[in-house]
């Protein structure tokens, strides 16, 4: 799959997760088999006013590209300033967001506050093409209506405005991510736009990705949160997708990950800030293993690397113990 001129190894896209897809959980997800991976959703006020922490989030390494830089925002200008500098940063695409629906965001015209909106969005759009020469994506939800014409309506918009591909997670504003995401729009999406279309929404399993680009005729699947915690799924997508034997997951390989994510973590925000962290995010790659619970337990003060890797160790002891005991090589997704 091409967006623009940047070519995907597969047509799997890790969404953009405030507060989750910072640089060390790109770097795992891209690991694991992740055709292109996106940063949090950035704001471009932060950014036009050069906050520290909001031009942190721009970082980036040669070994995630291709990257795609998510921003948002409401004013034309102000987003053109974002889109110029994440540009400059090394984004090899610039995505912007039509479809956060929390409120302090909604309120200021931002997210999907902007479905209702032609006018600027055709202005904001407008803006962005006219500063950036990388490819230019959006993501929308279906609207403040089920029908999904909104997203028709802005899919169009965005085509018209020299936007290089639409993804669609079809649910409302007011659902947020409560009830099913109605993949009917995504097809209707599809139908009317020229530009590639991805679909978003109630992937859980390979399976899953399978039957919505089937159902829906998408050109790529986005995986949010599936993959926390199991960044794999994405190997697992593409095996599935060109009906390949599904790779076994086992208990190495999520340990793995644990070890991976807490030395990537430790090396951008240091030991003490990456370990606070971890506390609960460890406890995300042993959710479907045994002892969970307790490994949950074990990482709650967790303060330094060797606290941390000393619990890790733990788990794996308490793993193969259970293994031993059942006599088998037992494998676990």
């Amino acid at each position: 799959m091409n967006i623009g001129p940047i070519r995907l190894e597969n047509p799997t896209i890790l969404a953009p997760l405030a507060g989750i897809t910072n640089l060390p959980f790109r770097l795992i997800a891209k690991e694991a088999g992740c055709g292109m991976v996106c940063s949090e959703m950035i704001s471009a006020n932060g950014l036009v006013h050069r906050s520290r922490k909001t031009l942190r989030m721009l970082d980036s390494l040669p070994e995630e590209k291709p990257l795609s830089v998510q921003i948002f925002g409401s004013d034309p200008d102000v987003m053109a300033e974002a889109a110029a500098m994440a540009a400059s940063s090394g984004a090899d695409i610039l995505d912007i967001n039509f479809g956060c629906s929390v409120r302090k965001v909604v309120k200021t015209g931002a997210g999907v506050a902007l479905m209702r909106d032609s006018k600027r969005t055709e202005a904001v759009l407008t803006a962005v093409r006219r500063v950036v020469s990388i490819p230019i994506t959006i993501k929308v939800r279906s609207g403040w209506e089920p029908s999904g014409q909104e997203a028709v309506r802005i899919c169009k918009i965005a085509e018209q405005c020299g936007v290089d591909a639409v993804a669609v997670h079809p649910r409302t504003a007011r659902q947020g991510f409560c009830g099913r995401a109605d993949w009917g729009v995504i097809r209707t999406v599809k139908r009317n736009v020229g530009i590639p279309v991805v679909g978003n929404g109630d992937i859980v399993l390979p399976d899953d990705a399978l039957a919505m680009m089937t159902e829906t005729g998408c050109d790529a699947v986005m995986v949010g949160r599936a993959a926390i915690g199991n960044p794999g799924i994405f190997s697992l997508i593409v095996a599935r997708l060109r009906n390949q034997p599904l790779p076994v997951t086992d208990t190495n390989q999520r340990l793995d990950l644990m070890r991976c994510y807490l030395a990537a973590s430790i090396d951008y925000l240091g030991e003490h800030h990456a370990c606070r962290m971890m506390r609960s995010r460890l406890g995300w790659f042993s959710k479907g293993l045994p002892f969970g619970s307790r490994f949950r337990e074990m990482i709650k003060r967790i303060s330094t690397e060797a606290e941390a890797t000393a619990a890790v160790d733990r788990y794996e002891e308490l793993l193969r113990a259970q293994k031993a005991s059942m006599g088998c090589p037992c494998h676990y997704s």
